[in-house]
């Protein structure tokens, strides 16, 4: 499910003005994003640091919690000291670490795109008004995946950041036209 849209479209009516708004402030980021790539890229790469890096801490508390009897004790201990290490990593060297958050986010955008074409095929009955604009989300998301992919590694300091871009500026479209097409559809009815 793409990220915003409730499953339910009763839920999306009855807040349509708040996903409005939603959406808007998803364009505005995206906007930034496209105009300042580098920093976004930046941006990105440092967040999922100190997240890796919180994650990995607050895993190595929860295997230390559950003790060595636990089933699994060494694996989560190493996934979360592998967290800690990464996290750290992009910390201290973001630039370093971003030919690999740009592979990541290809497969992210690749793997969001087809979710966004089948819960646009079935939202096709649901919101038929809408339902053409997750689609042509969902293929944005592809095409910008397979961008990704083709340009590596050269293009990996900047083309995160714009893709990150596009991708919540399509996806702040997306959110407002299916917030507008169920609020006519509610008008209508």
């Amino acid at each position: 499910m793409p990220i915003g849209l409730p499953a339910d479209p009763g839920t999306l009516r009855n807040h349509s003005t708040w996903f409005i708004i939603y959406g808007v402030v998803m364009c505005l980021f995206g906007l930034f994003a496209i105009a300042a790539p580098g920093i976004a890229t930046l941006a990105v790469g440092l967040t999922m640091g100190w997240l890796l890096l919180l994650g990995g801490a607050m895993g190595i508390v929860a295997v230390f919690s559950s003790g060595r009897a636990a089933p699994g004790f060494w694996w989560n201990l190493l996934t979360a000291i592998i967290c800690v290490l990464a996290g750290l990593s992009l910390l201290l060297r973001p630039v370093s670490g971003v030919i690999t958050l740009t592979i990541i986010l290809a497969a992210y955008l690749l793997a969001s795109g087809v979710g966004h074409i089948m819960l646009a095929i079935g939202y096709r009955s649901q919101i038929p008004n809408a339902w053409i604009w997750m689609l042509f989300s969902g293929v944005v998301d592809i095409v910008l995946g397979l961008i990704i992919v083709s340009g590596m590694p050269g293009s990996a300091i900047w083309v995160l950041g714009l893709l990150v871009g596009i991708n919540l500026l399509m996806a702040g479209i997306a959110l407002i036209m299916a917030a507008l097409a169920v609020r006519k559809a509610a008008i209508a009815a």
